[in-house]
């Protein structure tokens, strides 16, 4: 793995910090896996992210889909409404997440209770 990154992980400038920031974020990774394989009004997508304030998820799908990842489509029916989708980009993008979330799933308890601190 270490000959992948020879140069270095990730100089301060690089664009890659920038598009790990975005995908790994709390509610950015979690968007991205929600969205997967299906199109999501805004009630629905925040109903499915538990915890998600308006005001992160607004955030959050605006980055995402700057970067590509998200579409956001406005529909003109009545009531005027959005969904948001995946693009082909971001479709590939968790493609490569989710054994990568398959993992954490796989070992988070066991990790958990590692970290946790035994009581006297």
């Amino acid at each position: 793995m270490r000959a992948l990154f020879a140069d270095g992980f990730f100089p301060r400038d690089c664009p890659t910090r920038t598009v790990l920031d975005h995908v790994t974020s709390r509610w950015g990774i979690l968007v991205l896996l929600t969205l997967a394989g299906r199109t999501l009004r805004w009630g629905e997508l925040r109903r499915a992210i538990e915890g998600v304030s308006e005001k992160m998820l607004a955030q959050t799908l605006r980055t995402l889909e700057q970067d590509g990842l998200v579409h956001r489509e406005a529909l003109l029916v009545i009531p005027p409404h959005v969904e948001y989708s995946l693009t082909g980009l971001g479709d590939d993008l968790v493609t490569r997440l989710a054994p990568l979330v398959a993992w954490i799933a796989r070992h988070a308890d066991e990790i958990v209770t590692r970290a946790t601190p035994s009581t006297p």
